[in-house]
């Protein structure tokens, strides 16, 4: 029996690191967001990722609004899984607000936060103890100082913290292990302008800022997002039958989304953007990318913000290095088999 049991101590110990891995160290940078809200929803219920922080930025709302929207979300969880919240940036760097209520709703969140219990008080609140004390330039900071060449930055809204970031301490945040970003259009249309994407287009300067500092980044644009689509039939198939509040969150917070895209003739569903840049940091073999010179727009009359891609086929050194992994493919079926099934997770 002893002899038994050493031999399967020993086998657990040989196990190679990938069949027991560690959680991948995160910070969430974001505006939420009916999406927004949506992935952080994703990363909180996988082990693959330890979210170390959320810092939220002005975009589809004012960061007062997206601040308040993270901590609502959070207090879907318990206590002991509530990473800090650091409130960043109010406005882009040279440019007003611009932000999408028309899309998310006056409450960012597809009026959820009107919503009353049958006794008259508020049906989700925000976890105000998550609140940290630190504004989101210095938590990111502080984390990479922490965890040097560990943290990967999850940027889901316009880059403006992160160009404050850089400003502040360019060498220190060249210790991220690398940036996923949710944004821009390499091969397709943006959705403000012909040619631009929200989060590029609400601070380009901090996007072309960030896209020459010569960090790892990758870019889960519209080219991808766009193909991966949340449906009324998946709600209503896979969402609403599991009947866990969380459950009735998401049912709830997509309505104003998917209601949208239908009334401005897109395909069925909202598109999965946020979502899908945390799915990838999970499992990066959901999408496959191209390394690309990418540079951003900040000066044209009809092309302001667009994510300008060298795509021409000339051989290396007749054109700018590669500064971005652009993806240009999805598995949209399996990552939204991901998205759907972690909602079952407790």
């Amino acid at each position: 029996m002893e002899q038994k049991v050493v031999e399967v101590l020993t086998q657990f110990s040989a196990l190679s690191p990938q069949h027991f891995p560690m959680p991948r160290r995160v910070i969430i940078d974001t505006d939420p967001g009916i999406d927004d809200a949506l992935a952080l929803i994703l990363a909180l219920q996988s082990r693959e990722l330890c979210v170390e922080a959320i810092t939220t930025v002005s975009g589809n709302a004012h960061v007062d609004l997206t601040t308040h929207n993270a901590l609502t979300v959070l207090e879907l969880f318990p206590a002991e899984r509530r990473p800090p919240v650091a409130k960043g940036a109010e406005r882009p760097l040279a440019r007003p607000l611009y932000t999408a209520a028309m899309v998310h709703d006056e409450d960012g969140l597809g009026g959820v936060s009107r919503l009353r219990t049958p006794d008259g008080s508020l049906r989700y609140r925000p976890a105000s103890d998550a609140l940290s004390p630190l504004d989101a330039v210095t938590c990111v900071l502080d984390l990479i100082r922490r965890f040097p060449g560990e943290i990967t930055l999850i940027a889901l809204g316009p880059l403006t913290n992160l160009a404050y970031a850089l400003r502040r301490d360019a060498s220190l945040m060249r210790q991220l292990a690398g940036i996923v970003m949710m944004g821009g259009a390499v091969t397709g249309p943006g959705n403000v302008t012909p040619v631009a994407e929200f989060n590029i287009y609400v601070d380009p300067e901090a996007a072309q800022l960030v896209f020459s500092s010569g960090l790892p980044l990758t870019l889960i644009g519209l080219d991808v997002t766009e193909r991966v689509r949340l449906t009324t039939e998946m709600v209503e198939q896979r969402v609403r039958p599991v009947g866990t509040r969380l459950t009735q969150f998401v049912v709830e917070c997509t309505a104003q989304a998917i209601q949208f895209s239908t009334r401005v003739e897109r395909p069925p569903g909202m598109a999965m953007h946020d979502p899908l840049a945390v799915g990838v940091v999970i499992d990066p073999s959901l999408v496959r990318t191209v390394p690309l010179p990418v540079q951003v727009e900040i000066k044209g009359e009809f092309t302001t913000a667009m994510t300008v891609a060298d795509r021409r086929p000339l051989r290396p050194g007749l054109k700018a290095p590669a500064n971005v992994n652009v993806a240009l493919e999805v598995d949209d079926a399996r990552f939204l088999e991901m998205f759907l099934t972690r909602l079952h997770t407790p």
